[in-house]
């Protein structure tokens, strides 16, 4: 009777039935670098070190340690580097990457996990989610992994639990396919985001890691320069969210069972009185027509955090302000502008104008559509929330009158 394999064999194992190479990108980490790639050599794969302009020897370290070795001057950031590895890896005809950081905070046998994930979902990207309870992680890193956490839901209309885990199994051909701007540790953003539009599975497997004490840590983060590009980057990609990644995902989720799972979650569920999810509705109308654009999702899901509503009623509801409606919404709010301005400032309307462009329509009544689109957009929110107070206790009897299945009377 054969013995089951170890846990360094059956990595092995998957590496080889499925095609997975190691990339490890670091730069000036000559204090863990070799202890990571010799425990990364057990498992008999080919283990892709890129050298991110380092110029602390380290590089000459990865080349003793008899792995490939990908090198450049000067340094361009974990981005750059990761997108060189996937480039070597693909030009070695693998499928699958497997990236872990050379800090050695990641423990390699724990990326089984990933592996088997990925032997059950073909294609997928496996990020590992660090499991952090009872280590001393800072607030900000708390904050930020959050905060990160955040935009990522708000960008694909899905949750992912860690997403600055740089533990993870990306398709290769797939991510090939894509373009991308970042280079430092956006990229990672940026990736995540991307293949979620891309309809790629993205799935977290916990995983367990090391963290050691602040004074022993490696970090080249920086911490205003580089938050200051995820921020942009995480603006960008809201809007590309807005005007392409919301559609592309609602298309590709528009099943009938999908709209049922969405109705009997958010609509149909005992959970929440009336009023709230009425209010969440009405929100959400209210943030797509205030002037905010780009950012109407993420302000209906915040305040809906803040006033304990419904988060998806409100961010579903904040996509009434879809192209098709735009010109309806713009004209409601020069509208209602016209009787917040004094009357030299008010704009003539010309509905046939109007439609050919609005967007120069509202340049040249700045003021008055600011001040309308913000009046229109209370007013629409408030109008919506009476509506919908009724229709859902309508909504409601109805299902529960199905579910009671009340018999005809009998004639006397």
């Amino acid at each position: 009777m054969s013995q089951p394999l170890s846990v360094v064999g059956q990595i092995s194992s998957l590496c080889q039935h499925l095609g997975v190479c190691v990339i490890v990108p670091f730069y000036n980490n000559s204090r863990h670098l070799e202890g990571v790639l010799n425990r990364l050599k057990r498992f008999q794969t080919t283990i892709i070190a890129v050298s991110d302009g380092s110029t602390d020897g380290s590089e000459r370290i990865a080349q003793r340690c008899g792995v490939e070795v990908v090198s450049y001057q000067p340094n361009r950031g974990k981005g750059y580097a990761l997108r060189k590895g996937f480039e070597k890896a693909l030009s070695l005809g693998f499928h699958y990457a497997l990236t872990i950081d050379a800090d050695g905070q990641h423990i390699p046998e724990e990326s089984l996990a990933l592996l088997k994930a990925l032997e059950q979902h073909p294609g997928a990207l496996i990020v590992g989610v660090r499991q952090m309870k009872g280590m001393s992680q800072s607030a900000a890193a708390k904050f930020a992994n959050r905060f990160s956490n955040l935009w990522f839901a708000i960008q694909t209309l899905q949750r992912l639990p860690d997403t600055q885990s740089g533990f993870r199994v990306y398709p290769l051909k797939a991510i090939s396919k894509m373009r991308f701007w970042g280079t430092r540790y956006e990229f990672e953003v940026e990736v995540l985001v991307k293949a979620a539009w891309k309809g790629i599975l993205i799935l977290g497997e916990p995983v367990a890691v090391i963290y050691p004490p602040r004074e022993e840590r490696v970090s080249f983060f920086r911490p205003l320069k580089d938050f200051m590009r995820i921020s942009l980057m995480n603006f960008w990609l809201v809007i590309g969210a807005f005007f392409y990644g919301h559609w592309v995902v609602m298309r590709r989720r528009l099943s009938w069972r999908a709209i049922k799972t969405f109705l009997r979650r958010h609509v149909f569920s005992k959970e929440e009185p009336l009023w709230k999810k009425s209010a969440s509705i009405g929100l959400g109308v209210c943030m797509g027509i205030v002037p905010i654009w780009g950012w109407q999702m993420v302000c209906a899901a915040l305040l809906a955090h803040l006033l304990k509503l419904n988060k998806g009623l409100a961010v579903i509801s904040s996509h009434i302000s879809s192209p098709p409606m735009l010109p309806f919404i713009i004209w409601g709010s020069l509208e209602f502008g016209a009787l917040l301005v004094p009357p030299h400032q008010r704009l003539k309307l010309q509905p046939d104008y109007l439609m050919a462009d609005p967007w120069k329509t509202v340049v040249m009544g700045g003021l008055q559509y600011f001040y309308g689109s913000v009046a229109f957009g209370i007013c629409a929110g408030m109008a919506t929330f009476a509506l919908a107070m009724p229709l859902l206790y309508v909504i409601r009897e109805f299902q529960r009158t199905r579910k009671l299945k009340i018999p005809p009377a009998t004639p006397q």
